[in-house]
């Protein structure tokens, strides 16, 4: 069954389209990662399926239940996390707790197995004001606030900006534990790598969807053969490549830069013209595409 569904929606601000047209399905039970960066259309797009924010068009049902006539009934039944902290800072972990458990009508032991493995890292802290704790401890707060009356959908906007490594993999964790109790999951992030946790993926720019598919398949989609490259002299290897005749695209990607071309690549040419223009220790390795190669090829694209 659909979980979630919406169809050409939607929206401006002024002078900006935020969403242009934007349509989709997500299963029950399912986990969905919204992917792009800042500006991109996520954020809105999670406010309207929130019934936080009207669309200028379209339509769109969550649960069964229309966003914009049944809103009262579907925030009964959703779970939101905001991209920013947005609980009560001057209110404990479980005074927080309490309050928004109160605020749908239930308690905290009553849906105590969905919560259990979060709130058992919170439990330490339970008198502790909220604005005091880490940030990673914020996000599982926000998460178990969000859980505490067993929403169908949990919606998420960016969850893990700016938390460390090991508590965004954590976070994750979490959640497909809690996909498991058959909660359909709607997440969006800029982490390219957090794609691979979910089942399907839209990669979003300039409020489109450019792709929607399984992590693997959107990888497998990058239509051009793929080298990562690395010098002595990374602080110009990447304008030097762009100027190789032969290259097709090169951009930066950690501690080497991804590049693909035009005709075959022979290593050993690539090689030669790099050392003429001073790079020493060259490395060219064949490599297989990520979610966020195929993201730049198509923003680039479009």
């Amino acid at each position: 069954m659909e979980s979630v569904s919406f169809n050409n929606l939607t929206k401006h601000y002024g002078a900006v389209r935020a969403l242009r047209g934007v349509s989709l399905t997500i299963d029950d039970g399912e986990m969905f990662g919204l992917i792009g960066p800042d500006g991109s259309g996520k954020t809105t797009l999670m406010r309207i399926l929130t019934s936080l924010l009207l669309p200028d068009s379209g339509s769109a049902t969550v649960a069964g239940l229309d966003v914009c006539r049944d809103y009262r009934k579907l925030r009964g039944c959703i779970g939101y996390m905001p991209g920013r902290f947005s609980l009560y800072a001057d209110l404990t972990v479980e005074e927080n707790l309490h309050f928004f458990a109160t605020v749908f009508q239930t308690s905290l032991s009553e849906n105590y197995s969905l919560v259990r493995d979060i709130y058992q890292q919170l439990e330490p802290f339970k008198a502790r004001r909220a604005g005091k704790l880490s940030g990673g401890m914020k996000q599982k707060l926000a998460l178990c606030c969000a859980l505490i009356h067993r929403p169908k959908v949990l919606f998420l906007d960016e969850p893990t900006t700016g938390v460390d490594a090991v508590s965004r993999q954590e976070f994750w964790e979490m959640l497909a534990r809690i996909r498991k109790e058959g909660i359909t999951v709607l997440a969006s992030t800029p982490y390219m790598d957090e794609a691979t946790r979910c089942d399907r993926i839209a990669l979003m720019d300039n409020g489109r969807f450019m792709q929607v598919d399984p992590p693997a398949a959107v990888a497998a989609s990058y239509p051009y053969p793929l080298w990562a490259v690395r010098t002595s002299e990374m602080h110009r290897v990447l304008a030097d490549l762009r100027a190789y005749p032969d290259t097709r695209s090169a951009f930066s990607f950690g501690d080497s830069v991804h590049a693909s071309f035009t005709v075959p690549l022979s290593p050993k040419n690539l090689e030669e013209y790099l050392r003429l223009h001073g790079h020493q220790s060259v490395e060219i390795i064949r490599i297989r595409p990520c979610v966020e190669d195929c993201f730049i090829l198509l923003a680039s694209k479009s």
